[in-house]
């Protein structure tokens, strides 16, 4: 995105290390360096233990970095201790992959959603009801499903529940950790649309954390591509699969199933499993899956390349591009 926009969260040298005892660490992030933007939707892909999570928690303020720092409108947050790391929690709100495991089945629907708000002192008891009201509408649900629980919810009605509660403290930032992979497509679709048009209104960050590259490809602005922990791709959304594609990126693109594919042409996949992140290669972490490896990328790790206006690729192979 053009230098004019605003950056809201600026990740610089992030590491991120786990100790497993006896000497052992695991690396969940290597030295991500990330600008997100104010208004931006930001999709972040890539296959299970990447560390997609690991590094969202981190923005969440339930990890530290072990290394680097993750700042807010230029705070860092790992410097914030007390009330004002308290504080700093209403800008940056999640919505989870459950919400069943999020909600507490013995609360009403409004005690849920103005929780934040009167933990925060925003409104008191007897505001509920008419705040929970506002919230439900804006989420398109009717207002007396406010004195119900949420078994009495369907799948994608709980989670139009969950972006309510995330939404009622007004945060800057809206995290979404696969918040629609358990709903039906026509629901996700519904999610997706609800989630898009509260982005406009509201001008909120989102970040969403999907493994469903052709989801993330139709809602973000910009797509990260992890892999073993590191960002080997950041790339505007409208050019994702185009002429310049890391080689996991193509991979993963190749692996979209859609009614209008060749269905002639084989189907590509990537040789071998994911390798441990206790074991993660030598030089470039995607080596040993790549069928375009050379000597160099067995020897040293990639740097970014720049290949198109905000486009960049940690591979040797767009070194000379």
């Amino acid at each position: 995105m053009s230098d004019n926009k605003e950056v809201i969260i600026k990740a610089v040298n992030v590491s991120k290390s786990f100790d497993l005892g006896k000497g052992i660490k695991l690396k969940a992030n290597n030295s991500i360096n990330l600008d997100i933007y104010k208004g931006e939707t930001l999709g972040i892909v890539g296959e299970s233990g990447c560390g997609k999570s690991t590094f969202i928690r981190m923005i969440l303020q339930m990890e530290s970095p072990t290394e680097g720092r993750i700042l807010f409108k230029g705070k860092d947050l790992s410097e914030l201790k007390g009330e004002k790391k308290r504080q700093s929690r209403k800008h940056i709100q999640m919505v989870f992959q459950d919400p069943d495991g999020s909600f507490n089945p013995k609360m009403t629907i409004k005690k849920i959603i103005c929780e934040s708000l009167l933990n925060y002192g925003e409104i008191n008891s007897s505001q509920v009801d008419e705040k929970a009201e506002e919230l439900l509408k804006m989420v398109e649900l009717p207002a007396e499903f406010k004195d119900r629980y949420p078994f009495q919810f369907s799948g994608g009605q709980r989670q139009r529940v969950g972006i309510a509660r995330s939404l009622a403290i007004d945060p800057e930032v809206l995290v979404l950790d696969e918040a629609t992979s358990a709903l039906d497509v026509s629901v996700q679709k519904s999610i997706v649309d609800l989630l898009l048009r509260l982005q406009k209104e509201k001008n909120i960050t989102i970040i969403f954390v999907c493994h469903d590259i052709a989801l993330i490809r139709s809602m973000s602005h910009r797509i990260i591509i992890m892999y073993l922990g590191n960002v080997v791709e950041i790339v505007p959304s409208c050019r994702l699969g185009q002429e310049f594609a890391h080689p996991y990126t193509r991979a993963l693109i190749d692996s979209i199933f859609s009614l209008d594919m060749d269905f002639s042409k084989k189907i590509e996949s990537i040789e071998s499993e994911i390798p441990s992140p206790l074991h993660v290669p030598s030089g470039c972490p995607f080596r040993n899956r790549c069928d375009q490896c050379m000597r160099i990328c067995e020897e040293e790790k990639p740097d970014y390349y720049e290949v198109e206006e905000g486009h960049m690729i940690a591979c040797h192979k767009f070194k000379n591009k």
